[in-house]
């Protein structure tokens, strides 16, 4: 084979590679090329079976014909430069290799060992996707198309019969994977001369610059005659040409005046063979003639060759070698455009005007009179390829984490995180503000921004709460589309966390009612006379030391030990979880169904979004690492005192594909149109409070190095931001550079003695008229919890959410306090009632005291006893006096320590409403003894939880729900009374 290749690429091949051949994309039904030994340089599928041989090369030319030298200097040129360009961009990209996908129609041996050479030695990956000869139309598109979404190829050419070259063919070819430059699109631009833009045909090109370099030709000014050439070639040829002052005409072989117009011209170029009846000598002599006169994308020779008798005969080789090392030139450029893509670039995000009203319409209402933009063209704006989405319906759509592989290199954005002061029950406006910030950053200030919020619980939403997509003008459209099903993530969750608590009750039931014999019968049953363990079983062998396969050679002990968990039923820590608030559910008992053969106990249901499944997805990084986590998850202990898992129970790959969609962050957008995460909600009070990692890591990259992601914590800054900081940030390992404090005029007054806030009931005067004196009290709880953040090292800046009837002289107090308390800046915000335009003031603070650097630190050690974790949050943050220890919270801590869990982090589950247990203590209390009831653990999820006082996990509907204002209009199918 080697001896049929060029002499430029037999010059340049190297010893043949050790074994491990460069990438080969593979795909069913494709022949990929095989590694074959050496790396060529200079030809690709583009060469005719005419070989010209060194010897004979200056008998088989013209008196003005150049040697191969001349031509394979002007290649070697091209290549070395293609290289050199390559080289850099991998010096910042070390992974980076660009692939060069071919679609070929037909079995050409030669043009595979052409390109595989010409891609070795140029630095680049390829591939080949052998087709039929006889190939469709339609079967070439597939491939296109096919080629089109693999992010993993950075250029297209096509290798098929002139036949096959329709317009729909061509224009199936995404224009910046093109390099051969067949498409409209970069015809287009080459015409218009836009050449930087887009990729100009490698035969084209050339043909110009052997003109130039190799023959020596002055274009400027001399007649130009383009024979047999068809579509791109022609249009390209015409172009470079007149570019460079040629007159250029174009003629086919059967015009009648082809005669005439050889006659005119100084250069011919045959873009296709020569019929037998147009005789040689309309060819004048002195003509400089340029042949390339086989099909140009499909590497056939045509018949009848010019002859070399001319003055200045440049063969098709001398084309096709070039042409080779000019489209390795664009596969470079190709793959240094993608790089720039995926780097940080301002998006060119089309925002959504507001028209705000006053006063301000509801929730709802302000939602429905916007129109999201499609949620495929919000991706693509934001720089996410249509591989990386799946939509669900118009407005919404799951975000793959292939995402973070494919933007690994790139740098991460700012990282903003929002929280609060104690709130009222009524909340303080977290989202709102997050909201508003983003909007803010990037339909108003032109910085990327990403918000980052939690799906909103079914319980709260029914409650008293209501929704948390917002509000006013700033808020996460369509509204209730984010408030109810979104996709389905807690209903996944839900299933999930009942289905391990269905398979722990019935674990116990089979183990109390059969033999160790037939409880192993049935766990490796006999299937078709063949008795075989399932790979979680085989994990459960390895993990109980027992090395062994094949489930006939186990001794009686060791089926014993295998098929017993031997659960203590009063050590069972799982719960069935739902998703209302139902107060009923808090304790019953399960198992009084004759069925169950006398087996119940005591249970309880938990709010679905207590359960430990949402802390996983929540604080998980990759689908193996969820997949870990929730085999790790412990749901109680063996009468051994040891931990039992989900991966005990054999759960763990049935978990896994329940959550397998879930995983993936849910995009959607605000009223201004810019992009916004919302996954994972867990509560902040009995879980940790805050959106999934992954949303965060994603939105990072998207947002670049200058951008800016904004994520929310539960609550107040005592609960929700200290388990970001101490529970969130060491699972991601992310660090914040800025934290947003929200504080309200409202919330202040309440701490500083007002009447008590109580949802559903109007507010007292002392709320909605001026009191300077009560804001000046409140005050306290402000400075506490910005005291708070700078235990972490991290710069405040206060965000005040303006309510219409606080007093300007209120606002001014509250920002003064603020400043002297040590905030960065304090700021008031007007987003509720105009959107992004009322918190740019926030947002050049936010910007401003991000460049000022973060000191960011842990508050305590995890090498601490869980005690000494827990007094430290205690004293630190709550202000308390000491803990005090329940004797069954001191029981599982010992037992925790004990089973090797002690280095976890701690999530304390506590009131929101109070810096202390007690929900009526306002303000900043004092002096107080901390007390612990319970002490839980989510060993998948990876921390402690600390139950202060009395905390339930399932929360209880108030007298008036918020169910009463809701319904549906059935004629347009419109939700109302949502909020």
């Amino acid at each position: 084979m080697s001896a049929r290749l060029p002499l430029f690429l037999r010059g340049l091949r190297r010893p043949p590679r050790p074994p491990g051949p460069p990438l080969r994309l593979q795909a069913p039904g494709r022949a990929s090329s095989s590694g074959r030994g050496g790396g060529g340089g200079g030809g690709e599928g583009l060469l005719g079976q005419r070989r010209l041989q060194d010897a004979q090369a200056g008998n088989s030319r013209g008196q003005g014909s150049r040697a191969p030298s001349a031509r394979d200097s002007i290649v070697r040129e091209v290549l070395q430069n293609s290289k050199e360009v390559l080289s850099l961009l991998q010096e910042k990209n070390p992974a980076f290799k660009p692939v060069l996908a071919i679609i070929q129609a037909g079995d050409d041996n030669l043009m595979q060992e052409i390109n595989q050479n010409l891609a070795e030695e140029a630095g680049l990956n390829i591939t080949h996707i052998c087709l039929p000869p006889d190939s469709s139309e339609d079967e070439i598109i597939d491939e296109i198309l096919k080629i089109n979404e693999d992010t993993r190829v950075h250029g297209l050419a096509l290798q098929i019969s002139e036949n096959s070259f329709s317009n729909k063919v061509l224009n199936a070819l995404k224009p910046e994977k093109d390099v051969d430059g067949v498409t409209d699109v970069n015809l287009g631009r080459l015409v218009r001369g836009d050449a930087h833009e887009c990729y100009v045909s490698p035969v084209a090109r050339a043909v110009v610059e052997l003109l130039e370099k190799s023959a020596g030709v002055n274009l400027d000014g001399k007649k130009v005659l383009v024979i047999g050439a068809h579509g791109s070639l022609e249009a390209a040829l015409q172009c470079l040409f007149q570019r460079r002052g040629s007159m250029t005409m174009s003629s086919q072989w059967k015009t009648p005046q082809l005669q005439s117009k050889l006659h005119e011209a100084d250069i011919a170029v045959v873009g296709s063979p020569k019929p037998e009846d147009i005789p040689l000598s309309w060819i004048q002599p002195g003509t400089t003639v340029l042949n390339c006169s086989h099909d140009f994308l499909s590497g056939r020779l045509g018949c009848g060759s010019l002859g070399v008798h001319f003055n200045g005969l440049i063969a098709e080789d001398d084309v096709s070698l070039l042409a080779a090392a000019l489209r390795i030139q664009n596969m470079v450029s190709s793959g240094r455009r993608w790089l720039r893509e995926q780097q940080h670039a301002r998006w060119r995000l089309h925002c959504l005007k507001l028209q705000p009203l006053s006063p301000v319409p509801s929730d709802l209402e302000i939602s429905r009179a916007q129109t999201p933009k499609a949620v495929d063209v919000l991706a693509k704006e934001i720089g996410l390829l249509a591989d990386e989405i799946e939509i669900y319906g118009r407005s919404k759509a799951k975000v793959r984490l292939s995402l973070l592989e494919r933007l690994k290199d790139q740098a991460d954005g700012k990282y903003v995180l929002v929280a609060g002061i104690t709130p009222t029950p009524l909340g303080e406006g977290k989202s709102t503000v997050t909201v508003g910030l983003v909007q803010a950053l990037t339909a108003h200030l032109n910085i990327n921004s990403f918000a980052c919020l939690r799906q909103p619980s079914q319980g709260p939403t029914f409650g008293v709460k209501g929704g948390a997509a917002g509000g006013g003008y700033a808020q996460v459209i369509p509204m209730e589309e984010f408030n109810l099903h979104l996709t389905g993530d807690i209903h996944a969750i839900t299933a999930a966390n009942n289905l391990l608590a269905a398979a722990i009750d019935t674990r116990i039931l089979h183990e109390n009612t059969q033999t160790d014999k037939a409880l192993y019968n049935r766990l490796v049953p006999l299937v078709n006379g063949v008795r075989e363990f399932s790979s979680i079983q085989l994990a459960r062998l390895k993990k109980l030391g027992i090395n062994k396969t094949d489930p006939s050679t186990l001794t009686e002990e060791e089926m014993s030990k295998f098929a017993r968990l031997n659960i203590e039923p009063s050590t069972i820590t799982w719960q069935r979880v739902l998703d209302t608030n139902d107060r009923f559910l808090r304790k019953m008992t399960i198992g009084q169904a004759h069925t169950e053969k006398g087996y119940s106990r005591q249970a309880q249901f938990d709010i679905a979004v207590a359960s430990e499944i949402m802390a996983v997805l929540a604080l998980t990084d990759s689908l193996t690492d969820m997949k870990e986590r929730l085999g790790r998850m412990v749901v109680a202990s063996d009468k051994n005192g040891q931990p039992v898992t989900a991966e005990d129970l054999g759960v763990t790959g049935a978990l896994t594909v329940l959550m397998k969609d879930a995983i993936k962050p849910n995009l959607m957008q605000t009223l201004e149109g810019t992009p916004v995460f919302v996954h994972a909600g867990p509560f902040a009070n009995i879980a940790h409070g805050n959106s999934s990692v992954l949303a965060d890591k994603i939105a990072l990259k998207l947002v670049g190095e200058e951008g800016f992601v904004v994520t929310e914590a539960g609550f107040g800054a005592d609960i929700g931001m200290e388990k970001f900081f101490n529970i969130k940030c060491r699972a991601s390992g992310l660090v914040p550079n800025v934290v947003v404090l929200v504080a309200t005029v409202r919330a202040l007054k309440m701490h500083g003695g007002g009447p008590s806030v109580t949802a559903g009931v109007p507010l007292k005067k002392e709320y909605t008229e001026e009191n300077i004196q009560l804001v000046a009290d409140g005050c306290c709880n402000l400075q506490k919890q910005i005291q708070i953040a700078q235990l972490f090292g991290v710069p405040v800046v206060v965000a005040l959410n303006v309510f219409k009837t606080d007093t300007r002289a209120e606002i001014d107090l509250v920002c003064e306090l603020a400043k002297r308390a040590g905030a960065f800046d304090a700021v008031p915000c007007y987003h509720w009632s105009v959107g992004g335009k009322g918190s740019i003031d926030l947002a050049r603070a936010v910007r401003e005291a991000a460049g000022q650097g973060s000191r960011f630190r842990f508050l305590y050690d995890l090498q601490l006893p869980i005690v000494e974790k827990i007094r430290t949050i205690a004293q630190a943050v709550y202000g308390a006096k000491d803990i005090e220890l329940s004797p069954e919270a001191q029981s599982k801590i010992d037992r925790y320590t004990q089973q090797g869990f002690g280095n976890l982090p701690i999530c304390m589950a506590k009131t929101h409403l109070s810096l202390s247990h007690q929900p009526d203590k306002k303000g900043v209390p004092r002096d107080f003894i901390l007390p612990i009831s319970d002490v839980r653990a989510s060993i998948g999820a990876g921390f402690i939880y600390p139950l202060v006082g009395t905390m339930s996990t399932m929360p209880g509907l108030p007298t008036r729900p918020c169910f009463y204002d809701i319904d549906l209009d059935t004629e347009t199918e419109q939700v109302k009374g949502l909020f």
